[in-house]
């Protein structure tokens, strides 16, 4: 019974972004560990048949010590529970793990699902790490019986581009998404009703998606909006909790919050948007489409991979709300054409894009770097 400790941040994002692949891990007979911090999710884990390790993690702090003790902890569990696998997702925990398990036994898988703030972030304490953090990867990545995973064709070049070896990285679009779960939905009744899901980062758009909410109130076409999610204060581009009310008092604008079922939302709104900077493979885009629901998106890494343009999406370009709003408008005043990008957003998602699928393509992974053997993988769920 091969182990296999998955090491992510904050128990909410495993069970958010890695269950489906966790449950295919599970069921093709590996011991999954999951390594993280715990918030209010950790019975959760255990009850899924998952064997859960708390860490006292600071995501977001790069203050020394903070790294140094968690690094510390996270070996303390490798050398415990002696596993065959790591699984380290996103870049921080591909840093701190590959750092924390240098010496020991163990095949190390990293999932970088986007490049992260400081790969994307022009702001100047991104651009300071940068260097140094590409330097740092270009050594942790290329050790012996490491790999690197990731979704999209545009940040498989960019870890070619850090130096990464080809013959390392590997490209599986997502974690999947329940396609019996997430079933395609009615339209609601009501005003035409857009939705964003997510956290509340800047980095993702929601601020170009006020502005283009605001200017389609202006035109005298307004659409209503709903906001799921919250404010990420350990991550930089975060928006400010004072912000996102004054948000909430705006007409036609409901901001939820945390959802606990995404589909309540889908099913209140005709429209998905992310007007996101850049992205690994947005979950939220994933799980409307396989609802039936029409996007609205921006050209960028990630974005397109799920939001095809004149098949199931209308693309705009990053920080764009004039087009942006123009998009939603066209969108909320044409039903045909939401029912069209719904039923192919719904078909990309079942051929493309579903947990059985990407189960498949993931246990495949993990076998080859157990094994060792010359077997055929291939590097993406997705025919072709």
């Amino acid at each position: 019974m091969p182990r296999l400790v998955y090491l992510v941040s904050e128990d909410w994002y495993f069970l958010s972004h890695r269950l489906p692949m966790a449950q295919a891990a599970l069921r093709a007979g590996y011991e999954v560990h999951v390594a993280t911090h715990v918030g209010v999710q950790g019975e959760e884990i255990e009850k899924l048949g998952f064997r859960l390790h708390r860490l006292d993690w600071r995501r977001g702090s790069m203050k020394p010590a903070n790294l140094l003790r968690t690094i510390h902890q996270v070996r303390k569990v490798y050398r415990s529970v002696m596993p065959d696998l790591v699984h380290h997702v996103a870049l921080q925990s591909a840093v701190i793990g590959s750092l924390a398990v240098i010496g020991l036994p163990v095949a190390r898988l990293n999932a970088l699902a986007g490049m992260g703030f400081v790969f994307t972030s022009q702001a100047m304490t991104a651009r300071m790490v940068r260097a140094t953090l590409a330097r740092l990867l270009r050594f942790l990545l290329n050790r012996p019986r490491t790999a690197v995973l990731v979704q999209n064709p545009d940040d498989r070049a960019a870890v070619l581009a850090l130096g990464i070896a080809s013959k390392r990285i590997f490209l599986i679009p997502g974690s999947g998404v329940d396609t019996v779960h997430f079933a395609p939905l009615p339209e609601p009744d009501g005003p035409v009703t857009m939705a964003f899901v997510g956290r509340m980062l800047d980095d993702k758009g929601v601020r170009t998606l006020m502005s283009a909410h605001a200017e389609l109130e202006r035109r005298g076409r307004p659409v209503r909006l709903l906001l799921a999610g919250e404010a990420d204060p350990a991550n930089p581009a975060s928006v400010p909790q004072h912000e996102i009310d004054e948000w909430s008092r705006r007409p036609d604008v409901a901001v939820l919050g945390h959802v606990e079922d995404i589909r309540k939302v889908w099913a209140a709104a005709h429209i998905a948007v992310l007007p996101s900077r850049r992205e690994g493979l947005p979950k939220s885009l994933l799980e409307a489409a396989a609802c039936g629901r029409p996007i609205v998106a921006t050209d960028v890494p990630g974005c397109r991979e799920i939001a095809r343009p004149g098949i199931n999406a209308l693309l705009v370009l990053p920080d764009d709300a004039a087009a942006l709003a123009e998009a939603i408008d066209r969108l909320a005043h044409d039903a045909a054409l939401r029912r069209k990008f719904g039923s192919a957003g719904r078909g990309l998602v079942e051929q493309e894009f579903s947990s059985e699928r990407i189960g498949q393509a993931t246990i495949a992974l993990y076998d080859r770097l157990l094994q060792d053997r010359r077997a055929v993988l291939p590097t993406t769920a997705a025919p072709g």
